[in-house]
């Protein structure tokens, strides 16, 4: 394919350049931060102010690019990896502004001469403007040390991959320990200063090996591709454990999943919790700050959850996400306002930490037929909900709260490690115990009720946000019950507990409900979003004595939600449970309309209970029907019912075929021949097909997927003998590499010639570039008799331009008012595309284009194989 030579594919095929580039220059801002602070004896804080925007900004932000990149490119090690570091240089850059900020003052230079860099981090007892108080020298170390075994994790694993990003990875973990140590004692800053510069000259060589090697499409300096050690080394699987497990996937590749970024997350939040719980610094001020960066960093995993179609881990690192944000910000108005000190005598009751407790538990049901480790964790989680309920005696509940931390630390960093090794391995050899209970036992216990194909439209692929968007609004609305509590600091304490998950995290429920193509896409999470950021307002302006005269603006838009959320009722009656809940918002608009004019006889308690019930039991049944892509727990039926004749239309948007019989493979390519679109299992995932005897329905692919014009289509065949018939005047190693690949999940990149005219004549002006063609011959029994009734097939990906692959029907069905028909093959083999080679100089070598199912080095010893056969 001509356009991939171009230098914008190849950088982007290897962000790890952007990654390891990101990581050399923050460690070189951080060394001129220290040997400068070393040198005077003080920081220069001007300097340190600047040097610590702009490790945020390349440190965090342009890693972070390099992270979403390396994901998109199914490498998780690299995307886990730069995120993570995102975070990290983040964290420590406002760190570094936070002791700028409380060192900046009205000091004149003879105070300055006077004071060192020890005195001016460690100094516990000083007030004055130019010290920095103990505890935030604490706080950073709290933050830095799970760095530093998460950093040695990455390390490791890293050393399975290649020889250089270890180096790299390594000088980061052993700089983090010095930079501990020089928070106590300004001599390390020194040593942490040249394991930087090390950083720095790893990184530029990493840097220029992948870049060299993305435009030459080969390695040229040493250092990639070859591993220090074969991951196999950790360990071996047996098919009886296999076996045991009940959660092997259909293909390898169904391991590679970013799991491990959302562990990784959960190890900084709790690890600093367990500091902050066992007394080591007495406020969260700065701990808010790398907690909250470090939960947008979940935020992250659970969306990559969700573009992989993994609703249970979409749904629980979003769940984990609220509550470190929740508590965080809980703890930080405690320890400001009201004050952790053992003579307190008690804390606010916020009733919605009885919804993580719940929420925690619907956890725990839908994990129970996969690994001993996830149960273990969610478990452990469960007990952290458990100890942040506010009736539990002050002077335990730090003790108990530090513990369960530290024991959510060890397990978290374990799960990390599982996850990542096998991920790198696609095998499971760090152990993560067997099945808890068995799928089918699970499936019978929630009530298992098989469906017809018609009713699996409504499975998996529509129901996937829906647990986040209970979930949000039921924390939301049991933490909007007023109590009237006489401590301090409680109207404060129902900002993060209200405002978090109902209006910042359902913002993102609002996000991914676009993304997936919801029948009202985001229209009623974006408008519940406001009437939480709303009433937040409404009950903190309280707080602030606002006037009964001076909330005519709540008045006004009470009116306005009333009327709104009047129309989400008549829209809402798919399900039980969302009109439900729909009409009890009603309600209490109704209560917050007279709370604007000070006419509201009874507090809202039970109204907000019976909406987070409602909620709860949304969120169970979403979940569970998701996961098991069955309707296991009822949401209720429609109220409103279509009449429908026998023989009547279907009510989907386009016709919808069975690959279970062969009617509907004939109808599919009656549909085809007719000038259609249909979307089509293949071995990989779902795809958009044409006929090739029909340009003008290949053109139609353009406008359904939104398809940039120069991204040129590929076509799919039956077999390597349907490529034969043309004659295309291929090299012998061309043909052998062909056979040893096809059929199966690997596209190949050949020369365009005469001999395409015969293969799908008028189409050929309309596939491949003017001098390349892609051609794939998928290992799908359906797809390759359709190819062999209709002849060769236009096709790609059935996804719009930009957004994640089709792998189940549910997700074709969506563009169903665009395509003409849609053969239903239920979950698809793969969650990624096929691997693309280009073979047009593969007498020479071969390059991987793209890198999908089929992971690159094992198309390169297939290759390495084939031809030194043919020699």
């Amino acid at each position: 394919m001509a356009s991939a030579n171009g230098f914008p594919a190849s950088f982007y095929s290897e962000p790890g350049v952007l990654g390891l580039l990101s990581n050399g220059i923050s460690a070189f801002l951080v060394l001129l931060q220290n040997f400068n602070g070393a040198r005077s004896g003080i920081p220069a804080f001007g300097v340190e102010n600047i040097l610590a925007v702009h490790l945020i900004l390349i440190g965090g932000v342009c890693q972070l690019i390099a992270g979403f990149l390396s994901f998109r490119k199914y490498d998780h090690l690299s995307g886990t990896s730069f995120i993570a570091y995102a975070a990290l240089w983040g964290s420590y850059g406002a760190t570094r502004i936070f002791i700028g900020a409380y060192q900046e003052g009205p000091i004149n230079s003879s105070t300055l001469v006077n004071v060192s860099l020890d005195n001016l981090i460690t100094n516990s007892t000083a007030t004055n403007a130019t010290t920095v108080p103990k505890f935030i020298g604490e706080a950073a170390i709290a933050g830095l040390v799970p760095y530093i075994f998460l950093s040695l994790l990455l390390a490791f694993c890293s050393a399975t991959v290649n020889y250089i990003m270890p180096f790299v990875f390594g000088a980061i973990t052993l700089t983090l320990v010095f930079e501990a140590v020089g928070l106590v004692g300004s001599w390390a800053l020194v040593v942490s200063g040249v394991l930087e510069l090390l950083i720095l000259i790893f990184a530029i060589y990493g840097s220029a090996a992948l870049l060299i090697k993305g435009l030459a499409q080969r390695y040229v300096l040493k250092g990639f591709g070859n591993p220090l050690f074969n991951v196999l080394l950790l360990g071996t699987t047996n098919t009886g454990s296999s076996q045991s497990l009940g959660q092997e996937k259909k293909k390898n590749t169904k391991y590679a999943e970013p799991m491990a970024l959302g562990f990784f997350c959960d190890t900084i939040s709790a690890f600093i919790f367990a500091f902050y719980a066992f007394g080591y610094f007495p406020t969260l001020t700065l701990g808010a700050i790398w907690i909250t960066i470090n939960s947008a960093t979940q935020l992250l995993s659970s969306y990559y959850a969700y573009l992989r179609q993994d609703c249970y881990h979409a749904t629980k690192f979003a769940l984990h996400c609220t509550y470190w944000l929740v508590k965080t910000w809980e703890e930080y108005v405690v320890s400001v306002v009201i004050g952790r000190s053992e003579e307190a005598t008690g804390r606010p009751a916020m009733v919605g930490d009885w919804f993580f407790l719940a929420a925690s538990l619907v956890l725990i049901i839908a994990c129970l037929n996969m690994d001993t480790v996830e149960l273990l964790h969610n478990a452990i989680f469960f007990l952290l909900t458990i100890s942040t309920i506010s009736q539990i005696p002050l002077h335990r509940y730090y003790i108990f709260f530090g513990v369960i931390c530290a024991i959510f630390t060890a397990l978290s960093l374990y799960g990390t490690f599982a996850r990542m090794i096998n991920t790198i391995a696609e095998k499971s050899l760090i152990p993560v115990g067997p099945q808890p209970v068995s799928t089918d036992r699970l499936e019978n216990g929630l009530g298992c009720r098989r469906k017809s194909l018609k009713e699996q439209t409504n499975g998996k692929g529509s129901q996937l946000p829906d647990a986040l968007f209970y979930f949000t609004n039921g924390v939301a609305a049991l933490s909007a019950i007023h109590i009237n509590h006489p401590l301090p600091g409680f109207l404060e304490l129902t900002v993060p507990w209200v405002l978090i998950p109902g209006a910042i995290i359902q913002a993102y429920v609002s996000r991914l409900q676009v993304q997936g193509g919801k029948r009202f896409g985001s229209v009623i999470p974006s408008f519940y979003a406001a009437i939480w950021a709303t009433w937040t307002w409404f009950r903190f302006g309280q707080h602030l004595h606002i006037t009964i005269d001076s909330a005519g603006g709540f008045t006004a838009g009470a009116i306005a939600f009333l009327v709104v959320n009047a129309f989400l009722m008549l829209i809402a009656y798919g399900n039980l449970v969302l009109l439900m809940m729909t009409t009890l918002m009603e309600i209490m608009l109704v209560c917050f309309l007279l709370s604007t004019v000070g006419r509201l006889p009874y507090q809202l308690e039970a109204m907000l209970s019976l909406f987070a019930i409602t909620c709860l039991f949304g969120m169970l049944a979403s979940l569970i029907n998701c996961i098991f892509s069955k309707n296991l727990i009822s949401l209720g039926p429609s109220l409103i019912k279509n009449k429908k004749k026998k023989g009547a239309a279907s009510t989907t948007p386009c016709p919808i075929a069975s690959s279970r019989g062969t009617a509907g493979l004939l109808q599919i390519a009656k549909l085809l021949e007719k000038d259609g679109v249909c979307g089509i299992p293949t071995d990989t995932v779902y795809a958009l097909a044409a006929s090739c005897k029909n340009p003008s329905a290949i053109e139609k692919i353009y406008n359904i997927k939104d398809r940039p014009a120069e991204k040129p289509i590929c076509i799919c065949i039956s077999s390597v003998e349907q490529l034969v018939a043309a004659k295309p005047p291929f090299s012998p190693l061309l043909w052998e590499f062909m056979r040893n690949v096809y059929p199966g999940g690997i596209s190949c990149i050949v020369p365009k010639g005469d001999w395409l005219f015969k293969l799908v004549g008028p189409a050929y002006d309309r596939v491949g570039t003017k001098e390349s063609i892609m051609i794939r011959v998928p290992d799908h029994t359906v797809t390759a008799h359709l190819c062999e009734i209709t002849g060769p097939l236009a096709i790609t990906s059935a996804n719009p331009s930009g957004e994640p692959d089709s792998t189940h029907h549910d997700m074709v069905i969506r563009l169903g008012h665009k395509i003409q028909g849609v053969l239903c093959d239920g979950e698809s083999n793969e969650v990624v595309a096929s691997t693309v080679v280009n073979c047009l100089k593969i007498d020479e070598t071969i390059s991987i284009l793209r890198e999908g199912c089929v992971p690159a080095v094992k198309v390169r010893q297939i290759f390495e194989r084939v031809k030194n056969s043919m020699a």
